[in-house]
């Protein structure tokens, strides 16, 4: 007992900067650190790396660590280049052999060394830029707090990125929901952020026009220089997407868009990269748009001779795609840097394999928007995409890290496509994953909370972000862990009001409670409209007229006896603290959000979500009607839409509930989008697949049935591989096309669905033929 007493003492006495428990790690003490950087660390980064760890850490920790030029404190933090052999008067700590991450372009390794009576932490850098990751990935993994810094002992970690290009649009714009209410500075420790969690490259969007956006507080022509020297002070990639003129055979477009280009090159301290869509926006035929990227290549280079061109294919057809590739084939041309793959670009494998070897093949994923987009949320409930619409604050690390890894392998790295501040949690994902593809989404999360919101709160943060995402899996009332996820970030809420100010901290808090009011508001309107159709039940008793009108009257009920405006009034206080920290236009009439689309989530918060609305103008033409018999026919087909009779189905495509449904559309352009998104159609109608497949068992082989389908345009049906003949075929919306089912097809009780696509690819998506509803009517 006398030995391990004094072995406890041994410890204590020895040193402040260990920790010696049996039960706990030893711990380095970094509070007291100095923090010494090598001449050899070339300037712009030497002095930018020094302010990173002297201000971040204050901020957390409120201790100032000092820089000193020597090495003779007891705590050292030492940056220093792989390359160097010496300094400060100690050996560098560097490994031979052929697979060293510190040796690589921008790999890093962080080192705890002990000699005697000192400490010394390296963050040892292939390169300027290793030397900042290294940074990153200390500031990530220390445990802060005030008057306090801490590691663990023997810290011995090194990596290098796995994908050369790992960046994320920035476009300063009133498109975006948040950026165009920032300044200079929001701007510099935003990117620093992305920095320290892996990213090397930065897109913005110049030519704004000064009075585009009623928050800009920048001029954006001041804006777009602005930016290129944050990246030039932190050895990022400054990239710029500038489309070509719409129609480069108009007289003189060529030439004023070389001109438009040219002026802005000239202002720029740095650019790396250009990239100039070939669609989205742009229809120029690749025999225009190849003349004028080499033009374009060749005044780019008089001021940033390293930099490059790079081009998208999106919305390019076969003879499009097919001409480009033979001018790459025959020409070779060294003007051109990379291709990118975005939205509507050929398959990104397909691509790669085309693209000839000497071109590096970048990118382009959207991980901003939820519906209409590259990545749809997987099972979302209609009732989501209603509310919360395209671009709300949506984490999803484990969709984008099964989609990273997905598609990532056949290009070269990223840039993703982002308009705000709401998928911040994605950009980080993103950035990590780019170092590793294979790294568990949950490390990277606890990492982010314990960034952004300190050790003692991180892994519980950690677990609500995965919550939130787990919110948005199928049916809302079947999702018990939405009123969890509440329970769990109000307990935070409650716990840290020094987060209160983080803006990272109020989206994630205002998503809990969005949800949860949403969640509670589709039960009770879903009721409303379940009782409302009981009342119609009784039409034959109390008459048409009469009916319509205590149904309307019940269905009211939605907007004159709210339920759980409490949640609400918590969403609204969110939405205000939001606008106050980063400028985030979560409505359009209170805080000038460009448009309805782009993250206005407080203007649709009590969207209806039963058909009300659409109820409400049926009755109308109901009213319109001769006969009373005509009338109550009408309301019977209304009250039993969705409930056709026992052995019979029904089936509302895209929704998160559909039961014989086996497809789901890759591309999210499954909820209609119309009059600024207040539709009044029928729910089921705004929800569609192009070509859905269904699935039915156990079906009755004696009797007959019929197909029943509702969508858009067209609707080439098979059942079982057999293409049927309609007996109806009406083409509008919201009516119908029917099918009848021979007995033969159905002979094992086995039935599956399936449309054919429509030669249609000449019509924009919003006017292809769609699914919404789909019927299997048992004949009686």
């Amino acid at each position: 007992m006398k030995t391990r007493l004094n072995s406890w003492l041994v410890c204590i006495i020895a040193t402040t900067l260990l920790a010696c428990t049996e039960e706990n790690p030893k711990i380095l003490d970094l509070s007291q650190a100095n923090i010494i950087i090598s001449p050899q660390i070339k300037t712009p980064v030497q002095e930018t790396a020094g302010n990173i760890l002297v201000e971040e850490i204050e901020k957390r920790t409120k201790l100032q660590l000092p820089i000193n030029t020597d090495g003779n404190s007891k705590t050292n933090i030492a940056l220093v280049l792989a390359s160097e052999q010496e300094s400060f008067g100690l050996k560098v700590p560097i490994r031979e052999g052929q697979d060293i991450p510190e040796l690589k372009k921008e790999g890093y390794r962080i080192l705890h060394e002990v000699e005697g009576d000192k400490n010394t932490l390296w963050i040892i850098g292939a390169d300027e830029r290793g030397i900042l990751y290294g940074i990153g990935k200390l500031l990530r993994t220390v445990k802060m707090s005030e008057g306090r810094i801490t590691l663990a002992a023997n810290t011995d970690f090194s990596e290098a990125p796995e994908y050369a290009l790992r960046g994320h649009q920035f476009g300063y714009r009133n498109t975006a929901n948040s950026w165009d209410a920032w300044t200079v500075e929001q701007f510099e420790q935003h990117f620093r952020e992305q920095i320290l969690f892996g990213a090397n490259s930065f897109e913005n969007i110049p030519f704004q026009e000064p009075t585009s956006s009623p928050h800009f507080k920048v001029d954006p022509q001041i804006m777009e220089v602005e930016l290129s020297k944050i990246c030039q002070k932190y050895d990022a990639n400054y990239w710029v997407w500038t489309p070509a003129p719409h129609d480069l055979a108009i007289e003189n477009a060529h030439e004023e868009g070389l001109a438009e280009q040219e002026a802005f090159y000239a202002r720029c301290p740095r650019l790396d990269a250009v990239f100039v869509p070939g669609g989205d926006p742009g229809e120029n035929h690749p025999s225009l748009l190849i003349p004028y990227l080499k033009d374009l290549h060749g005044i780019l280079k008089k001021y940033h001779p390293q930099a490059g061109i790079w081009v998208s294919l999106q919305g390019f057809n076969k003879e499009k795609v097919d001409y480009f590739f033979k001018y790459l084939e025959e020409n070779k041309p060294d003007w051109l840097k990379g291709l990118v793959y975005g939205p509507s670009s050929p398959p990104i494998k397909l691509e790669r394999e085309m693209l000839p070897k000497k071109y590096m093949h970048r990118f382009y994923p959207d991980i901003t928007h939820t519906v209409r987009c590259h990545y749809p949320v997987e099972n979302w409930d209609q009732a989501y995409a209603l509310t919360l619409g395209r671009e709300p604050i949506n984490p999803q690390p484990l969709m984008y890290t099964k989609l990273f890894n997905r598609d990532s392998p056949y290009t070269d790295g990223f840039i993703t496509y982002s308009d705000g501040s709401h998928d911040d949690v994605n950009k980080v994902l993103w950035s990590q994953l780019g170092w590793d593809s294979q790294k568990d989404p949950k490390t990277i999360i606890q990492e982010y909370t314990q960034f952004f919101f300190g050790p003692g709160v991180a892994k519980e943060a950690a677990t609500g972000i995965f919550a939130l995402e787990e919110n948005w899996d199928g049916p809302i009332l079947e999702n018990k862990t939405i009123k969890e996820t509440l329970a769990l970030w109000k307990k935070l809420e409650e716990s840290q009001p020094n987060l209160a100010n983080n803006w990272r901290w109020q989206q994630l808090i205002l998503r809990a409670y969005y949800d949860a009011y949403i969640q509670d508001r589709l039960a009770y309107e879903k009721s409303l409209e379940a009782e409302a159709y009981d009342i119609l039940a009784n039409a034959n008793t109390i008459g048409a007229e009469e009916a319509m009108n205590r149904a309307m009257q019940h269905l009211k009920k939605a907007d004159t006896h709210k339920v759980s405006q409490d949640l609400k009034e918590k969403v609204f206080v969110y939405g205000e603290k939001l606008y106050q920290s980063i400028g985030a236009q979560t409505s359009v009439e209170k805080y000038g959000a460009r448009s309805a689309e782009r993250g206005a989530i407080l203007d649709f918060i009590d969207h209806p979500l039963n058909n009300r609305w659409w109820l409400e103008d049926e009755f109308k033409k109901i009213e319109t009607l001769k006969t009373e018999k005509e009338k109550l026919a009408r309301l019977d087909f209304i009250r039993n839409y969705e409930f056709p009779g026992e052995g019979s189905f029904y089936d509302n495509i895209s929704s998160a509930d559909a039961r014989h449904v086996t497809s789901k559309t890759d591309d999210a352009i499954d909820f209609l989008w119309e009059n600024d998104g207040l539709s009044r159609k029928r729910l089921s109608t705004q929800l569609f697949q192009f070509t859905p497949t269904l699935e039915y068992r156990d079906l009755d082989p004696a009797s007959n049935y019929l197909i029943r389908v509702s969508g858009y345009g067209e609707a080439l049906l098979r059942a079982n591989g057999q293409r049927l003949k309609p007996t109806k075929y009406e083409k509008g919306f919201e009516e119908f096309k029917e099918f009848p089912l021979p007995k033969d097809l159905i002979k094992d009780g086995h039935l599956k669905i399936s449309f054919d696509k429509p030669d249609e690819e000449h019509l924009n998506w919003r006017k292809q033929s769609r699914v919404t509803d789909v019927w299997l009517i048992k004949q009686q």
